[in-house]
Protein backbone atom coordinates (compact mmCIF):
# COMPACT_ATOMS: atom_id res chain seq x y z
CA UNK A 1 0.00 0.00 0.00
CA UNK A 2 1.48 3.54 -1.03
CA UNK A 3 1.13 6.53 0.59
CA UNK A 4 1.23 9.52 -1.01
CA UNK A 5 1.11 12.76 1.00
CA UNK A 6 2.49 16.29 -1.11
CA UNK A 7 5.47 17.63 -1.11
CA UNK A 8 6.06 20.34 2.15
CA UNK A 9 5.41 24.09 0.23
CA UNK A 10 8.36 25.38 2.61
CA UNK A 11 12.37 24.69 1.64
CA UNK A 12 13.79 24.09 4.96
CA UNK A 13 17.29 26.17 5.74
CA UNK A 14 18.66 22.75 6.76
CA UNK A 15 18.38 19.69 4.35
CA UNK A 16 18.23 17.25 7.34
CA UNK A 17 15.29 19.03 8.51
CA UNK A 18 13.86 17.76 4.94
CA UNK A 19 14.63 14.42 5.75
CA UNK A 20 13.06 14.48 9.04
CA UNK A 21 10.00 15.71 7.72
CA UNK A 22 9.69 12.85 4.70
CA UNK A 23 10.33 10.76 7.43
CA UNK A 24 7.62 11.77 9.45
CA UNK A 25 5.39 11.48 6.57
CA UNK A 26 6.17 7.98 6.06
CA UNK A 27 5.71 7.04 9.90
CA UNK A 28 2.23 8.88 9.39
CA UNK A 29 1.36 7.00 6.19
CA UNK A 30 2.34 3.50 7.93
CA UNK A 31 0.55 4.36 11.31
CA UNK A 32 -2.84 5.26 9.11
CA UNK A 33 -2.13 1.93 7.14
CA UNK A 34 -2.05 -0.18 10.43
CA UNK A 35 -5.06 1.32 11.72
CA UNK A 36 -7.36 0.95 8.80
CA UNK A 37 -6.05 -2.68 7.90
CA UNK A 38 -5.68 -3.61 11.11
CA UNK A 39 -3.50 -6.11 13.52
CA UNK A 40 -3.35 -8.66 10.71
CA UNK A 41 -2.25 -6.54 7.62
CA UNK A 42 -5.81 -7.71 5.71
CA UNK A 43 -8.83 -5.22 5.82
CA UNK A 44 -11.49 -7.71 5.17
CA UNK A 45 -15.09 -7.20 7.39
CA UNK A 46 -15.24 -10.74 8.88
CA UNK A 47 -19.07 -12.31 9.52
CA UNK A 48 -20.57 -11.54 12.65
CA UNK A 49 -22.41 -14.75 13.76
CA UNK A 50 -26.21 -13.77 14.53
CA UNK A 51 -27.12 -14.17 17.67
CA UNK A 52 -29.35 -17.51 19.31
CA UNK A 53 -32.87 -16.23 19.52
CA UNK A 54 -35.18 -18.07 21.13
CA UNK A 55 -39.33 -18.25 20.41
CA UNK A 56 -41.56 -16.26 22.58
CA UNK A 57 -43.67 -17.45 25.17
CA UNK A 58 -47.38 -17.99 24.77
CA UNK A 59 -48.87 -15.30 26.32
CA UNK A 60 -52.41 -16.15 28.22
CA UNK A 61 -55.70 -14.04 27.20
CA UNK A 62 -56.34 -11.46 30.11
CA UNK A 63 -58.65 -13.02 32.37
CA UNK A 64 -61.88 -10.73 32.18
CA UNK A 65 -64.96 -12.40 32.71
CA UNK A 66 -68.05 -10.94 30.69
CA UNK A 67 -70.11 -8.48 33.20
CA UNK A 68 -73.48 -9.48 33.08
CA UNK A 69 -74.52 -6.59 34.13
CA UNK A 70 -73.15 -4.65 30.80
CA UNK A 71 -74.66 -7.51 28.77
CA UNK A 72 -78.09 -6.29 26.89
CA UNK A 73 -80.94 -7.96 28.21
CA UNK A 74 -83.55 -8.18 25.60
CA UNK A 75 -86.90 -8.82 26.27
CA UNK A 76 -89.24 -10.05 22.82
CA UNK A 77 -93.09 -8.94 23.33
CA UNK A 78 -95.13 -10.55 20.76
CA UNK A 79 -98.44 -8.95 19.90
CA UNK A 80 -101.24 -9.25 17.51
CA UNK A 81 -99.96 -6.39 14.81
CA UNK A 82 -96.40 -5.94 16.48
CA UNK A 83 -93.33 -7.32 18.04
CA UNK A 84 -91.57 -5.31 20.39
CA UNK A 85 -87.85 -5.57 21.35
CA UNK A 86 -86.67 -3.68 24.30
CA UNK A 87 -83.07 -3.70 25.09
CA UNK A 88 -81.69 -2.92 28.36
CA UNK A 89 -78.49 -2.32 29.88
CA UNK A 90 -78.31 -2.08 33.88
CA UNK A 91 -81.76 -1.82 34.11
CA UNK A 92 -82.10 1.83 31.71
CA UNK A 93 -83.95 1.16 28.27
CA UNK A 94 -81.02 1.61 25.49
CA UNK A 95 -83.31 0.99 22.43
CA UNK A 96 -87.16 -0.14 21.40
CA UNK A 97 -87.25 -2.23 18.30
CA UNK A 98 -90.56 -2.39 16.96
CA UNK A 99 -91.66 -4.89 13.81
CA UNK A 100 -95.30 -4.28 12.71
CA UNK A 101 -96.72 -7.36 10.94
CA UNK A 102 -97.15 -4.77 7.92
CA UNK A 103 -94.47 -2.24 7.14
CA UNK A 104 -90.96 -1.64 7.69
CA UNK A 105 -89.47 -2.32 11.54
CA UNK A 106 -88.74 1.08 13.49
CA UNK A 107 -86.60 2.18 16.99
CA UNK A 108 -87.23 4.19 19.86
CA UNK A 109 -84.23 5.23 21.30
CA UNK A 110 -84.71 7.62 24.52
CA UNK A 111 -84.07 11.19 24.55
CA UNK A 112 -81.74 13.39 26.47
CA UNK A 113 -84.48 13.45 29.13
CA UNK A 114 -84.97 9.77 29.36
CA UNK A 115 -88.17 10.05 29.36
CA UNK A 116 -89.21 10.73 25.90
CA UNK A 117 -88.70 8.56 23.10
CA UNK A 118 -87.20 9.45 19.24
CA UNK A 119 -88.28 7.37 16.26
CA UNK A 120 -85.41 6.20 13.78
CA UNK A 121 -85.79 3.67 10.75
CA UNK A 122 -82.06 2.19 12.00
CA UNK A 123 -79.46 3.08 14.35
CA UNK A 124 -77.27 4.50 11.99
CA UNK A 125 -76.17 7.57 13.22
CA UNK A 126 -76.10 9.21 10.07
CA UNK A 127 -72.65 10.35 9.67
CA UNK A 128 -71.88 9.76 5.83
CA UNK A 129 -68.25 9.47 5.49
CA UNK A 130 -67.40 11.11 1.37
CA UNK A 131 -65.62 7.79 -0.58
CA UNK A 132 -63.76 9.98 -3.19
CA UNK A 133 -61.63 7.91 -5.84
CA UNK A 134 -58.42 9.45 -6.01
CA UNK A 135 -56.15 7.26 -7.70
CA UNK A 136 -57.36 4.42 -9.71
CA UNK A 137 -54.43 1.94 -11.70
Amino acid sequence: MACHLPAPVFRPAFPRAAACASALAAAVCLSLAVSVAGPSGVALAQPVPPPKLEPLPEIPPPDIAPDPELEPQVTITRRENETIEEARVAGRVVWIKVTPRHGRPYFLVPGRDGETYLRRDSLDSGLRVPLWILFSF
